[in-house]
């Protein structure tokens, strides 16, 4: 009975009626349609007869009974008329040990040809920091293996660190020193931004067969939309957050924070944001935090950040 009452819990949830709408205007990043019933967040699939393909996109604002969205992949193909369909889902992530040693996109799906992940459980690649008073307080080292940091720059266990520094000065390298010998028990690595050639560079020689075993990297370059270079650090994020609540102590690695803040500007703006401080919206300020809180220290395990 145990059994089954978990699939009766799932068809409780489901529901059998599939919103859809009409695409009305396309203009830059941004798709505009009249319907679906949907949420801010929501993805949705927007069928392209042209191509024969569909194309997912999310929720990012509403106006009325017009409803934006901003695609994952490229626009080619979308046209007026295109029939959008409401999945009824936010973006989720499947997870579970099987994604160490893996390489995945910024929907969390394999893309090193190493077939796909089997997964029963999924966790939202948007989700809410843990509560302060949940935190563990840090008085634990973490070694990061590189010792001008272990010596000069000790670091705790859910303790967050950033590196500032120029192009081609040595920050993936040490990131990639860190992912090989720290002394953390899984390595998550979100490349948000990168250049499509430095991504095989990284992979094989910064981080190296060792380094890639104890780790999952979710790879989001710069020539993909703003949204899927934003989702991509939500959804390491969130595979970070699946292995600290098996106890583990997790080392979350970005490259670039930067980038993400400029994927999340090109969004706002697109929905008609006004620009600030150099050129960002609000929706960057408001991003920021709720997405750096989510690491540290829980009753369960840590996320270190750098």
């Amino acid at each position: 009975m145990e059994n089954l009452s978990k699939y009766l819990s799932v068809v409780d949830r489901t529901d059998p009626i599939k919103y859809t709408g009409r695409v009305t205007k396309v203009q830059g990043l941004l798709v505009e349609s009249r319907g679906p019933r949907a949420v801010i967040g929501e993805v949705c699939k927007i069928l392209i007869p042209k191509t024969d393909r569909a194309a997912f996109a999310e929720v990012v604002g509403l106006r009325g009974e017009s409803v934006q969205l901003m695609s994952y992949s490229n626009l080619d193909g979308i046209e007026a008329g295109c029939t959008v369909i409401a999945t009824g889902d936010l973006l989720s992530v499947p997870v579970s040990k099987r994604l160490l040693g893996r390489v995945l996109d910024s929907m969390g799906r394999p893309v090193d040809g190493k077939g796909d992940i089997v997964s029963d459980q999924s966790y939202p690649a948007v989700a809410q920091p843990p509560d302060p008073l949940t935190r563990r307080r840090i008085t634990r080292r973490i070694v990061t293996g590189v010792r001008s940091v272990d010596g000069l720059l000790p670091l705790g266990k859910g303790q967050r660190i950033g590196i500032f520094a120029g192009s081609g000065v040595g920050k993936s390298t040490i990131l990639g020193m860190v992912a090989r010998n720290t002394n953390a028990d899984v390595n998550v690595i979100a490349l948000i931004g990168e250049r499509g050639r430095e991504v095989r560079e990284f992979l094989e020689n910064d981080l190296g067969e060792e380094g890639l075993a104890r780790s999952v990297v979710i790879v989001s370059t710069g020539d993909t939309p703003p949204l899927a270079r934003l989702r991509g650090a939500y959804v390491a994020t969130a595979v970070a957050e699946y292995f600290r609540d098996q106890g583990l102590d997790v080392m979350l690695l970005f490259d670039s924070v930067t980038r993400f803040a400029r994927a999340q500007r090109e969004i706002g703006l697109a929905v008609g944001e006004p620009p600030t401080t150099r050129g960002y919206t609000p929706s960057v300020f408001d991003s920021l935090p709720r997405l750096l809180e989510r690491s540290g220290a829980s009753d369960k395990g840590t996320i270190t950040g750098i």
